[in-house]
């Protein structure tokens, strides 16, 4: 008689069918058949956080199959492997915590097609870059962020009144701000970390939803790029990876996020009324348009301040080289993107001039 943890394997390996893994499975006993899931999924979890998985993009790629039930499966695990770890980063730790969880009421031959169906996806997942520590190892010292902290606040309630307010002037001057505070605070931290020989650029990989992730991928490039960073984009995993300084990189993740919402407004507010093929090509190009766009206006008031400050560019100069090699060890073979097609003239000129709205100098 086959045993629950061989079902298993053979599933994984492909040498037994899903569906009658399952049927053999639920006929088990349930407690060899609980246990055996247990420890597989265990396995597969603590070999995806070893490889540099956190538990935002865990569940992030996992909730984007549509199974609620394996996304609380994630949660949990990403959880429990906190409690049974020591140290655990504070970081990771509040990532495992702030994931949603729900208690589902599923019937056991739902709950045990999930399982599977996660076991399967898991092992097809490879090892990804480790850019927080893993539970159970230690992080290295970082400088000091109370600063960091105290102007990204400050940042963050310009751009919440950017978000609120339904007067385009409005959002424009307050976005303006508050890029001003980004990049004058970016080149204060160059000034002061010139000694500091400690300082290494860093990574974060930010998620980018769907639908139309490639055009939403592309203003979170175009930030970054302003903003003295890099992105990769990973479109088989639904994320991007930007690379910079830990200020920059913060900045860069607000500012996208505070965009986006502006974006979506805009394009609701200007979008054809008839025609889902229409209304499609209509938001691809008033995207790409809104990135472009955006992408000078930052890349402007960052020149601005940097022209107050010209004895500072060899500085600015080799922080960006750093983070250019920094993205090249984790990333030596990217492939640029193609050209996004416009496909619409008016979601081509609606963007633009929504970007114009939330300009920011």
């Amino acid at each position: 008689m086959v045993s629950p943890a061989e079902t298993i394997r053979g599933v994984r390996s492909g040498a037994v069918a899903f569906e009658d893994a399952v049927v053999a499975l639920g006929v088990a006993a349930v407690g060899e058949v609980d246990a055996a899931l247990a420890a597989a999924l265990k396995d597969a979890f603590g070999r995806l956080f070893r490889g540099g998985w956190q538990p935002a993009e865990l569940h992030r790629v996992v909730a984007r199959r549509g199974n609620p039930l394996q996304g609380d499966i994630v949660a949990e695990a990403a959880i429990n492997a906190a409690k049974a770890s020591s140290p655990v980063d504070p970081r990771w730790l509040a990532q495992a915590e702030e994931l949603p969880r729900a208690t589902r009421s599923a019937d056991r031959f739902d709950l045990l097609d999930a399982q599977l169906d996660l076991l399967i996806e898991l092992g097809k997942l490879p090892p990804i870059e480790v850019l927080l520590p893993p539970p159970g190892t230690v992080a290295p010292a970082r400088a000091d962020s109370s600063a960091d902290t105290r102007v990204l606040d400050r940042v963050r309630a310009l751009l919440a009144k950017a978000e609120s307010t339904d007067f385009p002037a409005e959002a424009e001057a307050y976005s303006a701000k508050a890029q001003e505070l980004i990049a004058r605070h970016s080149i204060e931290e160059a000034l002061t970390a010139r000694d500091r020989v400690e300082v290494v650029p860093y990574a974060k990989r930010i998620g980018v939803d769907h639908p139309y992730e490639s055009e939403k991928a592309g203003l979170l490039d175009a930030v970054a790029r302003a903003n003295h960073c890099r992105t990769v984009w990973s479109p088989e995993f639904g994320f991007s990876t930007v690379f910079g300084f830990d200020a920059d990189i913060d900045a860069v993740e607000l500012v996208y996020t505070s965009l986006l919402v502006q974006a979506n407004r805009a394009m609701v507010r200007d979008e054809p009324a008839k025609g889902k093929a229409r209304i499609k090509a209509f938001r691809r190009s008033f995207l790409v348009a809104y990135s472009v766009r955006i992408g000078e206006r930052l890349a402007q008031a960052t020149r601005a301040e940097i022209e107050q400050h010209m004895d500072l560019l060899p500085v600015l100069r080799n922080r960006d080289l750093q983070v250019r090699e920094a993205m090249d060890r984790v990333f030596p073979h990217t492939v640029r993107a193609r050209g996004r097609r416009i496909d619409s003239l008016e979601g081509w000129e609606s963007g633009r001039a929504a970007a114009d709205e939330a300009e920011i100098r």
